[in-house]
Formats: C-alpha cells, structure tokens, sequence
C-alpha cells in the first residue's frame, strides 16, 4: 500500500539542476513525476544554480539559489524538509563531492531523512573525498546508483550501509513524437536521412578526454556517413553554456563536407531533442542523456564510451563498444557502418532490453516510498 502523506510532505531535491544539462533537466523531470505520484505530496523544493530557469522548466512550488547560499542559509533550507533528495546523476566526482554532500551534511545533522536517488560517482582519486562519502552517505536512509561502477566505487570509499543498484530516472520519460515545425525552424531538410552526433568536452568528471584524438574520430566519420548514406548530420549540444557548441563546430571544422552539417542553435527541452531524434536514422555520440534519448526514441546508437556510465547503458542494453581511447577511424567507421546495415536488428535488440532497464528507474521510486511508509509508521512499543 502506497504512503499516504496527507499533511504534505515537504521535499527538497539536490543536484546538478539550472538549465545548463538537458541530461539532468530529464533526470528532474523523471523524479518529480514519480514524486507527484504519490498521494499527498507537499511542497517540492529544487536547490538549483538557476532558481529562474527551473521554476520555469518544471513548475516546482520553490527553487534556491544554493550554490549563492552560505552555510548557515541552507541549514536553515534544509531544517524545513521532512525529505532531502540528493540525485540523480553524476554528482560525486572529486572536484564536486564536498559541494554535494553539504547539504546531505547539514540534513543529516537535523534529522531529515536523506534519499540519495540514482546517482554515478566517480573520479573519486583523492582520499578526502571517499572519506567524505563515507561519512555522510553511510548514515543516509536510501542510497541507490544507476551504474555498477558507482556502486563499486562507493563500497571501495567504505560506505557502511546497503546500496541499491537501479538506473536513471530520464529511462522513464515517454517517447516524442515527430515535430516539424521545429525541424522547420532550424533550417533542416527532411528528404534525405539524418544522423545525430552528439560532443563532451574535457573537465572534472572526464578528465581523460582527449579532445584532438575525437574530434578527428567524429569528423571523419560524419564526412563517411555523409559520403556513404548521402545524410546529413546534425550536432545537438546537451550543455550549451559549458563547450558542446564550440566542441561541435571544432569538430565541423576538420570536416570536408561541412555545407551538410547542422548544429542546433535554439534552446530546447529533453522532450525537444527527443522529438528530433524521432527523425533520425542513427546516431553517435557521447553524452549519456542523447543516447539514452535516442534509445527512448527507437534510434540504432553507436557510442564513444568515454566514462563508467556510458559504459554501464552499453552493458545494460548488451551492445559491444570499446572504451573512447581504444578507438580509432577506421574501427568507429566499421561500428558505425555495421550499425547502419543492421539498423532494424538493432533496434528491436535495443527495445527488448530497455524494459528490464526501465523497471530498475522504477524501482528508485518503489524503495523510496517503502521507505517513506516506515518513516511515517508509528514505532512499535516496547
């Protein structure tokens, strides 16, 4: 039987939220829809770097400026909750994992309850911050990862307490339908194939990324589908104010074929490029969230698996691709080629796994409410 939490329960979600990721704005936009699912829900409180872009996106009751605020400011944020969300997505690297785990801290401290909702980790190099997980995620009430290697990681860092391996809350976003004024809009044509390619550029959370050796990977081969297919590619930057579009064009600039080539130059919702992608015939890339979106959409992908949690999707939906610095021209070209022959095997192979992926996003939700139900039972008497 599901909690039912009729004086409303007031939640406050944490992670990397404000606009600049279309990947976590999905992540968002799955876990208030499962949040709304459950029968008297109260106000919902998004720590965010842009309050503004985010009340606008999801229509949340509040939204904080939490990177402006001083501690003391979100203890007081935090004091208010009777749940602190801490998730999802790619959050404890070592640059970011003190940033994090504050406000997990500070919840902590007052007795809130902590749900640490399907999140990676990693690169986790520095001793401090392992120590810091450990110390603030072994007392959390709910701990879950979308990918084995965060669950590995955060063993390895000591965390004291079960761990429970589910996938990302943006497997649950529903299909798009095709949507021709915006293909309309962006100047693409629509009588010949389309192919999707997607950038990532260097920084904290990928810092082995060797930004000439795949440009000229991605370059080469959108000048080969181009040539082989007579398609025209296009980029679609999931981070616009970080260096996807100067990536992309980087990339156009070593092509020969570049007068075929699109970068999307609006600003769009996940729903947006995922009605896009509808469109698409194949699509190769980087970025976690535009291959998840494509596999949502039915599109054959070939990946560059430049991190675990692009590794872990490839894994889970049983494709063959190896890591990003162990592939060269010739072998994305033959990947790519392959995938475009036995596009439709591919896509049924890719929609008769994503069920079981699917069904790990939902049950993040299922431990969450279960946990929430016991919280909310009265203790028994002695």
């Amino acid at each position: 039987m599901a909690a039912d939490f009729s004086s409303g329960l007031r939640v406050g979600i944490s992670g990397s939220y404000g606009g600049i990721n279309l990947g976590d704005e999905a992540i968002l936009h799955g876990i208030l829809a499962q949040l709304r699912s459950i029968p008297g829900i109260g106000p919902i409180t998004v720590f965010t770097r842009d309050p503004e872009d985010t009340l606008a996106r999801h229509a949340v009751d509040r939204a904080v400026a939490v990177r402006e605020m001083t501690r003391e400011e979100a203890r007081a944020e935090v004091k208010q909750l009777d749940l602190f969300i801490l998730g999802g997505g790619g959050l404890l690297y070592d640059l970011d994992v003190a940033v994090y785990l504050r406000e997990v801290a500070l919840a902590n401290e007052a007795g809130v309850p902590v749900a640490v909702y399907a999140i990676s980790a990693g690169p986790l190099d520095q001793w401090s911050s392992r120590e810091l997980i450990k110390k603030h995620l072994t007392p959390v009430a709910l701990l879950t990862v979308r990918d084995r290697h965060a669950l590995r990681l955060l063993q390895d860092a000591g965390v004291q307490r079960e761990i429970h391996l589910t996938a990302d809350p943006a497997l649950l976003l529903e299909p798009e339908k095709f949507d021709a004024a915006m293909f309309a809009k962006e100047g693409l044509a629509d009588d010949r194939p389309l192919v999707a390619f997607s950038v990532r550029e260097p920084g904290p959370a990928a810092p082995d990324i060797d930004t000439g050796h795949y440009h000229a990977l991605l370059a080469d081969t959108a000048d080969f589908v181009i040539d082989r297919y007579r398609a025209d590619v296009v980029f679609v930057p999931m981070e616009r104010r970080n260096k996807d579009l100067q990536h992309s064009h980087a990339v156009i600039a070593r092509m020969q074929h570049a007068h075929r080539v699109h970068v999307l130059r609006d600003k769009y919702t996940p729903h947006d490029i995922m009605a896009l992608l509808s469109r698409c015939t194949l699509a190769v890339g980087m970025r976690l969230h535009f291959l998840i979106f494509a596999a949502l959409q039915g599109v054959p992908f070939v990946a560059l698996p430049y991190a675990s949690k692009v590794k872990g999707l490839i894994e889970d939906i049983e494709l063959k691709m190896p890591p990003l610095r162990q592939v060269s021209t010739g072998r994305l070209i033959a990947h790519v080629d392959d995938c475009w022959d036995r596009r439709d095997a591919i896509r049924e192979h890719i929609a008769a796994r994503l069920p079981a992926l699917q069904e790990r996003a939902r049950l993040t939700h299922t431990l969450l409410t279960e946990m929430l139900a016991q919280q909310a039972s009265p203790a028994p008497r002695n």
